[in-house]
């Protein structure tokens, strides 16, 4: 006879007992709901929600759902690969209770991220959170190296009053102009204290450069955890907003031209507590390490973008001179070429150090993301590959000769190309495995049949309120 107390495939020993008392805590603070999210392949969250008293047998059993997700378009299309997509199987969701926080901007609702098992207890290899916990260990263990990232967040609020679809901004006010902060202050001030709540460790929230449009950046964690929190926050700024009356959306595009919301990610390797971008002897301090690594994610740029910029939309945000980082370059803090190179203030350095990767968008699966990023970067070490020249000022503005010496090119200014760089791209494929890859080539086609002969502002529409 089995009980709850029982060995557990997606847990761990003492899971149930802590999820009881758990149970017992939450219902004390008023907590009816605990959210199980994950973000599927087509970078939509999902979502199961248990009673709080279920919470212990979800930890135990799971919670089912179907693995057809993993092959869901953005419009809820669902295409197929060879061993997805069909309406067979099922999978277990296992929330973490390591991240479970309750949601200060939803009364009565706690949140966890999930693992998705499948039912015999095996990883589902279609799971981007288990992929994501696969690089890091594999980088730890080959290379003793850790890593700090953070997703950086931007999207634009809307009056949810506007009658349909369009979009009108809810604030008037220039790019980071302090109009726009006193407008909506107080939304601001509620979702800098519901972050603060659920433990978010907030660096700046401000309004950005497109209509309507804000930024927040949090703190660097460990990546799965940068992951869940980027799930989090876009969880709380919605219910935050909504609470105000507003409406967000962290589409890439919100209307067919301007610039786009991004989800640029920062990202340092480490060894020892060492930061292998700050203190070296390469250039601006990076150590031969870090430049290796920094290689190795730009030559694989071309293909990542079908990982990082996986909707049509995202092509309406990648455009040259708007920030977007649309070509195979680096410099330090150049926000025009595709990987940034961050050295800090002078005295943070060996804190502050890191690489952002631009042409990022918060249509991603942000697991998938930050895993295909580290499996690049991690090639480009083992290959020891030489970081090229550095570029300053806009890549757009290089005459051919000079790109081409600086092996400085454009990436792909279509999903349909960015798919073709990623199918034969072994390194990434074989990092993502081959039902991964697979869901990820079937969807981003899937992506972008479903908006075959729209125009601009029509492909910014479809997929203006999906994110």
């Amino acid at each position: 006879m089995t009980t709850l107390a029982d060995p557990v495939p997606g847990g761990r020993p003492g899971d149930v007992e802590r999820a009881t008392a758990l149970s017992g805590e939450l219902a004390g603070r008023g907590v009816h709901g605990v959210v199980l999210a994950y973000v599927d392949t087509a970078g939509i969250g999902r979502v199961k929600t248990v009673p709080t008293a279920r919470l212990a047998s979800a930890v135990a059993w799971g919670v089912g759902m179907s693995p057809v997700f993993d092959t869901f378009l953005a419009n809820d299309s669902i295409v197929t690969t060879d061993v997805l997509g069909s309406p067979d199987g099922d999978l277990c969701l296992y929330p973490d209770l390591d991240r479970l926080v309750v949601l200060a901007g939803q009364p009565g609702w706690a949140w966890a991220p999930v693992d998705r098992v499948t039912q015999d207890g095996e990883r589902h290899p279609g799971c981007t959170r288990t992929f994501l916990r696969r690089i890091v260990t594999g980088a730890a263990e080959r290379y003793g190296l850790t890593f700090k990232a953070a997703i950086e967040i931007e999207w634009i609020m809307a009056r949810a009053d506007d009658p349909g679809d369009a979009f009108v901004p809810a604030t008037t006010g220039p790019a980071y102009g302090a109009t726009r902060q006193i407008e909506l202050g107080d939304c601001l001030a509620d979702l800098l204290a519901a972050c603060a709540a659920q433990g978010v460790d907030v660096e700046q929230v401000h309004p950005e450069y497109a209509a309507g449009q804000f930024e927040i950046s949090v703190g660097a964690v460990d990546p799965v955890a940068a992951a869940d929190r980027s799930v989090l926050v876009r969880q709380t700024v919605r219910a935050v907003a909504r609470r105000h009356g507003l409406r967000v959306s962290f589409a890439p595009a919100v209307t067919g031209r301007g610039v786009g919301n991004g989800g640029h990610v920062h990202l340092s390797a480490w060894r020892g507590g060492t930061n292998l971008h700050a203190g070296g002897e390469g250039r601006h301090g990076m150590t031969a390490e870090a430049e290796s690594f920094t290689a190795g994610i730009l030559t694989r740029l071309p293909a990542l973008t079908a990982v990082t910029a996986p909707s049509p939309a995202s092509h309406l945000r990648l455009k040259p001179s708007q920030w977007a980082g649309v070509f195979t370059a680096w410099g330090r803090e150049t926000r025009e070429t595709a990987l940034r190179v961050v050295t800090g203030t002078a005295g943070l350095r060996d804190r502050a150090a890191n690489l952002e990767i631009k042409p990022v968008d918060l249509a991603a699966n942000p697991y998938l993301a930050i895993g295909s990023l580290i499996a690049a970067g991690l090639d480009g070490l083992t290959s020891s590959a030489a970081l090229p020249d550095e570029t300053t000022g806009d890549p757009a503005h290089l005459g051919g000769a000079e790109a081409a010496a600086r092996g400085v090119r454009r990436l792909p200014d279509s999903l349909e190309r960015a798919v073709e760089e990623f199918r034969r791209d072994e390194v990434l494929r074989t990092a993502l495995g081959p039902v991964l890859a697979d869901a990820v080539i079937a969807v981003r086609r899937g992506e972008q049949a479903s908006v075959a002969g729209l125009d601009d502002d029509r492909v910014a529409a479809a997929y203006r309120w999906r994110y």
